[in-house]
C-alpha cells in the first residue's frame, strides 16, 4: 500500500470525505423526514436498511482504500485541526437526532411499531456514536476526553471509557481480555461475557487508580461516575421534557448501541492470540493481533476504525494517520457485513474459522481458543478438523 504520490507533495484524497462521517448521526433525523415526505411508514426502520444493506453494497462497489499516509506526513496530519472538528461536530448532530426521536416517541401520532423502528434506527446511530467516543477517548487533550464521555452518554455505557483504554488495550488478544473473542466462541456466548466482564473490569481498574491517589470510589474524580452522571443528566432531562412514556425507547436504543459495540469487539479480535514470552509476559501488541478491513466506505463512516490493527499497535495515532498493515489478517468484508455474519454462528464459522487456521499456518493451538475447544483439540490425536 503506497503512500507516495510520484514525488509530488502528498495530499489526503479522503480529506473532505471525512465530513461524510457526519451522515451517520444524521441518519437519526431521516425517518421522520422520509415518512413526512412520502407517507411510507417503513422509513421508521431505515437505520437497519442503511447500515446492513446500503453500506455493504457500497463497500462492495467501491472496494478497498489501498493508500496509506507516508511517515513524512504524520505530524502534519496529526496536528491538522480539520480532522478533529469532524469528530467534534459529530456530537451535536448525534444528540439532535436523539432529541427529535424523543419528541416523536412522546407523540400519540406514532404507533408502537413505528416507535420501535425509530428506536432501533437511533440505537444503531448511537452505536456509531460510541466510535466517536473511541477516537476522542484515546487522546491526551482533556477536553477531548470529556467529549468522549459526552458521546457515550446516549448509550449509558460510560464505564467503557475506562475499560477500553486501560483494560482492553492492555489485555487485547489474550484469554484474560473479556473483549477478545475466542476461536469457537459464538457471538451469543461472547456478548454476556464481554458486557459483564467489561463492567467489572472497569470498576476494578478505576477503584485501583483512585486508591493509588488515596481516594475512595465515590468521588467526582471517578471517571465512571462522571460518565454516568452525564447519561443521567441527558436521560433525566429528556424524561422531564417529554414524559416517562419515552423510557422504554431510550432503554432500547441504548441496549442496541452497546450491543453493536460489543459485536464489533467480537469481530475485531476473533481467535487471535499474543504469544507468551519466556518471562511469562505476553508479547507486545502487533498488527497481526487484530483483524483489519480497508473497505473505503465503512472506514469513512467509522473514522478508520477498521484499520484496527494499526490502532492497537499504535493507539496514540489519530484516525486520519492510521495505516493498513500488510501483515495484519484481513477480513473478507467491512464491519456491517461481518456483524451480520456474526449474528449467525454457522455462517460466521464457515467464513472465519479457516482464516484463523491459515493465520497460524495450520497450528490452531496458537490461537485464542475457547476453553472447551482447547481441551478437545489438545487431547485429540485426530487433527484439527475432527477435534473442532
Amino acid at each position: 500500500m503506497d503512500g507516495t504520490n510520484d514525488g509530488r507533495a502528498w495530499r489526503d484524497r479522503k480529506r473532505y470525505c471525512w465530513v461524510l462521517g457526519l451522515l451517520a448521526p444524521a441518519c437519526a433525523l431521516l425517518p421522520s423526514t422520509f415518512v413526512r415526505q412520502t407517507g411510507i411508514e417503513a422509513f421508521w426502520w431505515i437505520g437497519p436498511v442503511i447500515v446492513f444493506v446500503c453500506v455493504p453494497i457500497l463497500d462492495a462497489l467501491v472496494g478497498d482504500d489501498g493508500v496509506n499516509p507516508p511517515d513524512s506526513e504524520y505530524e502534519r496530519l496529526s496536528n491538522d485541526k480539520f480532522y478533529r472538528w469532524c469528530t467534534y461536530l459529530f456530537l451535536p448532530v448525534l444528540l439532535s437526532g436523539l432529541v427529535v426521536a424523543a419528541h416523536l416517541w412522546a407523540s400519540s401520532a406514532l404507533d408502537v411499531t413505528a416507535k420501535i423502528g425509530l428506536a432501533i434506527t437511533v440505537g444503531l446511530v448511537s452505536g456509531i456514536g460510541i466510535n466517536a467516543a473511541h477516537e476522542l477517548g484515546h487522546r491526551t487533550e482533556k477536553h477531548e476526553r470529556w467529549l468522549a464521555k459526552v458521546a457515550l452518554a446516549q448509550s449509558f455505557y460510560g464505564h467503557w471509557y475506562v475499560e477500553h483504554n486501560r483494560g482492553h488495550h492492555v489485555r487485547v488478544a489474550t484469554p484474560e481480555d473479556c473483549s477478545s473473542a475466542r476461536f469457537g466462541e459464538n457471538l451469543w456466548a461472547f456478548l454476556p461475557r464481554s458486557i459483564a466482564g467489561g463492567f467489572i473490569s472497569a470498576w476494578r481498574l478505576e477503584i485501583d487508580r483512585l486508591r493509588r491517589k488515596g481516594q475512595g470510589p465515590i468521588t467526582f474524580h471517578n471517571n465512571i461516575l462522571q460518565a454516568w452522571a452525564l447519561s443521567a443528566a441527558l436521560f433525566g432531562t429528556l424524561l422531564a421534557v417529554f414524559g416517562l412514556s419515552i423510557a422504554p425507547y431510550l432503554a432500547l436504543q441504548a441496549a442496541i448501541a452497546f450491543t453493536m459495540l460489543e459485536t464489533v469487539n467480537y469481530v475485531e479480535h476473533y481467535g487471535l492470540l499474543r504469544a507468551r514470552l519466556a518471562s511469562g509476559r505476553y508479547e507486545r501488541t502487533l498488527p497481526r493481533h487484530s483483524w483489519n478491513s480497508d473497505r473505503l466506505v465503512t472506514n469513512v463512516f467509522l473514522f478508520h476504525l477498521q484499520r484496527h490493527s494499526d490502532h492497537h499497535a499504535n493507539p496514540a495515532r489519530r484516525y486520519q494517520t492510521l495505516r493498513s498493515a500488510e501483515e495484519a489478517p484481513q477480513l473478507p468484508a467491512g464491519y456491517p457485513t461481518m456483524i451480520m455474519l456474526a449474528m449467525c454462528p454457522p455462517l460466521w464459522r464457515a467464513v472465519m474459522d479457516h482464516r484463523v487456521v491459515a493465520h497460524y499456518d495450520g497450528d490452531i493451538s496458537k490461537a485464542n481458543l475457547a476453553p472447551r475447544l482447547r481441551k478437545r483439540i489438545l487431547a485429540s490425536d485426530k487433527g484439527f478438523i475432527d477435534a473442532a
